[in-house]
């Protein structure tokens, strides 16, 4: 029987989750500390073959059947858990697959469970901002998960990079001069992430510092930046209305409600913050690896060539 740790990784072929796999396995110190179990609904496919050639095991679960999730998580040590919003678009579903990990993890004694968490909007802004769902959702699981008991750590994601599309930063056909659109004031600071590369820099932080993150959020970014920093000097920043806003989401074929908890989205960075204008300093401290800057995201960016960070 293996003396390594076992840790679980849900989402193991997404942004945050292959990270983690990636993070942990390439990383002698903490690959001869810790056996991976990868997590995905499709063992065959490419994303989760590459997980298995770093040395991860793979296995199928389904988020809404515990009998499932009993298999996914027998002998694990720790655990990363994050759900995705998205693919259903319902917080009560992205609520109950949250819970139900917990419940096993907690069943099975795992004596770390690291939650992929966010702010609770609606309670951030006293009502004002109440249709940020995929925010609010997961916060709910946050608190669940501490009203039962397991030792637990949160990590939350900061704004993806890889989320300024091309609908928000693109060049004029005409000027060539590039252009960063969001319906926010330049001032307004934006925490963000490479969640491909450094979401599991954080994750193994926490993981190696145990103690010390219990408990505790833990905020994913590698700094904030204002508007002026993320255009760059080779582009312009342009505050657009929320009706422009949403226009360029509606072209994306984002349904009205989407629109309206974008644009909230949107609005939390400005008038609450991200992180409630938390400090990034703790949770920098647990990291011992270089966090990448916008300006690398962008030098090695497709179709950003001429974008200078």
């Amino acid at each position: 029987m293996s003396s390594k740790k076992l840790l679980v990784v849900f989402g193991a072929t997404g942004a945050q989750g292959g990270s983690v796999v990636r993070s942990i396995l390439n990383d002698p110190k903490t690959a001869a500390e810790f056996s991976v179990r990868a997590v995905t609904r499709d063992t065959s496919k490419p994303s989760a073959q590459d997980l298995v050639k770093l040395g991860a095991e793979t296995i199928k679960a389904d988020l809404k059947d515990k009998a499932s999730l009993r298999s996914a998580l027998k002998g694990a040590y720790a655990v990363f858990s994050v759900t995705n919003y998205w693919e259903e678009q319902n917080a009560e579903t992205e609520i109950q697959q949250g819970k139900n990990i917990a419940d096993v993890a907690k069943e099975l004694n795992v004596q770390h469970f690291i939650w992929s968490s966010l702010l609770d909007v609606n309670k951030v802004s006293g009502g004002k901002l109440d249709k940020v769902a995929h925010f609010d959702s997961k916060a709910e699981v946050e608190e669940y998960i501490r009203s039962i008991g397991i030792p637990a750590t949160f990590f939350l994601a900061g704004f993806y990079m890889s989320n300024l599309s091309s609908s928000m930063l693109s060049p004029s056909p005409d000027t060539k001069e590039y252009t960063l659109a969001f319906p926010i004031s330049a001032s307004a600071p934006v925490p963000l992430l490479e969640a491909a590369a450094d979401t599991g820099k954080f994750v193994k932080g926490i993981l190696l510092h145990r103690e010390k993150t219990l408990g505790k959020r833990i905020f994913g970014a590698t700094e904030y930046y204002i508007g002026e920093d993320k255009a760059g000097k080779t582009a312009k920043y342009v505050q657009v209305s929320p009706t422009a806003f949403k226009g360029f989401l509606a072209h994306t074929g984002a349904s009205d409600f989407v629109q309206e908890e974008m644009l909230q989205n949107m609005q939390l960075l400005e008038e609450f913050g991200y992180y409630g204008n938390a400090s990034l300093d703790e949770s920098h401290s647990i990291v011992n690896e270089p966090l990448t800057t916008w300006k690398e995201f962008v030098a090695k960016t497709p179709g950003w060539a001429d974008l200078k960070g």
